[in-house]
């Protein structure tokens, strides 16, 4: 039997962005109608009041936290304080006003960013607080950080039924392509579709290109989300039968990755640019590598089903569609 039901009114929180559309969109396509929204206009996640009055009017039954201030490198280096503070506001209200609503099940979603730096790859779930944060993005980790603990601490102390997912880097429809403080898919297609159109001789990317990343399409993830909404919690009798620990979050990944200078390859031959690619090595490399490794999610039963490059083909469409309607922000 579903741990959740297709008559569950399910709040997605953030449904405007990247992960939050995606979710929506396949909760939709699989029958869950009773979907609860609200625009950013209409509902500041930061303001305690406003979220608390929201679950008083709405009464979800089912919380998806997919809304956070997120950023690529630039944007995360440049605004530490904004990168934690807003979150940290966000999720703690959602989460504390979840619990005091008595929502039925809880879904809050991390970033693989929580590990530390040097991890021993791929990257067991256990490895959180073992090491040092990567300084470009640790704001941002800390405040992910601490979402997990809050639902790890409500469930242990009062057996608040929420569980924390931590995806890999992630791409596909709704990505932000916006040069200063997009990621490093969108940033690429960007470059090498704007100098393919102006017929440039090269095209200048960050770093050495020796970091390795891990990439899964934003449609995979949210599929995961409600497989394990649907099939997953630290008191099912599966995680007995498989002999999961109860830990209260999971990695979501492919369990494979690929060197920066890999796929600026593979995304040049995706966007049909034919000049050179030159290395800025006075830009920051970030992270050596970061695999995660997905041995517990596998065992629950679910694994991605869509291939790296035929991702970015139905990504670069998108992309190209957008630009062509001067939707994409400088």
């Amino acid at each position: 039997m579903n741990l959740i039901n297709k008559e569950d009114k399910i709040f997605v929180a953030g449904h405007k962005g990247m992960v939050g559309q995606a979710i929506y969109k396949s909760l939709s396509e699989k029958g869950y109608k009773n979907l609860v929204t609200a625009e950013r206009k209409k509902l500041d996640l930061t303001n305690e009041k406003s979220v608390n009055q929201f679950f008083y009017e709405n009464q979800p039954d089912i919380v998806i936290i997919a809304a956070a201030k997120v950023g690529g490198i630039i944007a995360n280096n440049t605004y530490p304080y904004e990168f934690l503070i807003e979150n940290l506001k966000i999720q703690n209200n959602l989460i504390s006003c979840s619990f005091d609503k008595n929502v039925n099940r809880l879904l809050f979603l991390g970033s693989s960013c929580i590990y530390p730096r040097d991890s021993k790859q791929p990257i067991n779930e256990k490895a959180l607080l073992t090491g040092s944060l990567e300084k470009t993005n640790e704001s941002y980790a800390i405040a992910k950080i601490a979402g997990i603990k809050l639902c790890n601490a409500l469930r242990k102390q009062y057996g608040f039924d929420a569980i924390s997912l931590m995806p890999t880097n992630l791409y596909g429809p709704g990505d932000n392509y916006n040069l200063e403080n997009s990621h490093v898919i969108p940033a690429l297609l960007r470059k090498f579709h704007e100098a393919k159109i102006k017929k440039s001789s090269y095209v200048s990317c960050w770093g050495s290109g020796t970091p390795y990343r891990e990439f899964l399409h934003v449609n995979d993830l949210a599929n995961a989300c409600i497989y394990l909404l649907e099939n997953y919690n630290v008191k099912s009798n599966l995680i007995k039968e498989l002999e999961i620990d109860d830990i209260g979050y999971l990695n979501v990944g492919t369990g494979s990755d690929i060197s920066i200078k890999d796929l600026t390859g593979i995304v040049s031959e995706v966007v049909g640019f034919t000049g050179q690619i030159k290395w800025d090595r006075s830009k920051p490399d970030g992270t050596p590598r970061k695999r995660l490794d997905v041995t517990r999610l596998q065992k629950l039963g679910w694994s991605p089903s869509i291939d790296l490059k035929n991702g970015l083909e139905e990504t670069y469409k998108e992309f190209k569609m957008l630009y062509n309607l001067n939707q994409i922000r400088k």
